[in-house]
């Protein structure tokens, strides 16, 4: 009687997933994930600011103004007495929240609008452009000034105009990502099959051309808080009694010569943060797409 061998199937090869491959690459850039570890330890903080420090960003002591640093007060304080890491922390809430909240709504307006231009074309897509071209043509820092004059100071008046000053380069950005696609053969084969303009853009097109849009929106979370702290230091940004890090260079500013702390600490937390989102940045687009790394 034979005796019937089992012979097994090959096994399937495991596939990684994108999302493994990306953070595998990201891993290997020790500049970029430095980095990235310093931002959330900074994010951690500002989060839970209340529970890191015993002062409030608006608490007084006038008996101890324009202290230097010390046990109490670590980073010292200003001239109502205010303790300064407190004010800090606080202060990162809105410079840090404002960047990111900015940067998402770019791009997803980039984004949108960007496929639409992109995969339609036409005449309504050159009326566009060009009067994005109008719009990018001015420096983003004296077009936020003059929406943020227009609108008032305020929070959701901040983020309206930084959001309006910068949206340009993300639809600009977007809309080339788009073209290239086009051009593609699964586009042709969607086209084959009888695909829909909309599902060819939902399916095909924006998964495969948001890698820039993402890459580029990291960095301007960078962007956007130095033209926050630009705002905050004229006066148009984030208003008392709340603070924000530009805020602090400007009530700092005047005793930059006795306090020099005053002026020094903020900067310093601002050079970091921007140092540290264009490290990340650096390193997702090395991830995102290897052919772009230098």
């Amino acid at each position: 009687m034979e005796t019937m061998t089992k012979v097994k199937a090959p096994s399937k090869l495991k596939r990684e997933s994108q999302f493994k491959v990306v953070f595998k690459r990201f891993l290997e850039n020790k500049a970029a994930v430095a980095a990235m570890i310093v931002l959330l330890v900074l994010i951690v903080l500002c989060a839970a600011a209340p529970l890191v420090t015993p002062y409030g960003y608006a608490q007084m002591d006038m008996a101890s103004i324009l202290q230097l640093p010390n046990f109490h007060h670590p980073l010292g304080t200003d001239e109502l007495g205010r303790d300064l890491f407190s004010r800090i922390l606080y202060g990162g809430r809105y410079s840090i929240s404002i960047g990111i909240i900015c940067a998402v709504l770019n791009a997803v307006v980039g984004i949108a609008l960007g496929a639409i231009c992109g995969y339609f074309g036409g005449l309504a897509d050159t009326l566009f452009m060009r009067f994005l071209d109008i719009f990018h043509s001015l420096p983003a820092i004296l077009l936020t000034i003059a929406i943020s004059t227009a609108l008032g100071a305020g929070y959701l008046n901040t983020i309206l105009a930084l959001s309006l000053s910068h949206v340009a380069s993300y639809v600009r950005l977007a809309r080339g990502s788009v073209m290239k696609v086009r051009t593609e053969e699964y586009m042709e084969a969607a086209d084959a099959i009888g695909c829909s303009s909309v599902r060819k853009i939902l399916r095909y097109v924006i998964p495969n051309s948001w890698t820039p849009i993402i890459v580029h929106a990291t960095m301007g979370v960078a962007s956007t808080i130095t033209n926050l702290a630009t705002m905050s230091y004229i006066g148009l940004g984030v208003q008392p009694p709340k603070t924000e890090w530009g805020a602090l260079l400007s009530t700092g500013k005047d005793f930059i010569r006795t306090y020099p702390h005053l002026i020094m600490v903020p900067g310093v937390f601002i050079a970091i943060t921007v140092l540290c989102l264009n490290l990340a940045g650096d390193g997702l687009r090395d991830a995102l797409d290897p052919r772009l790394k230098n």
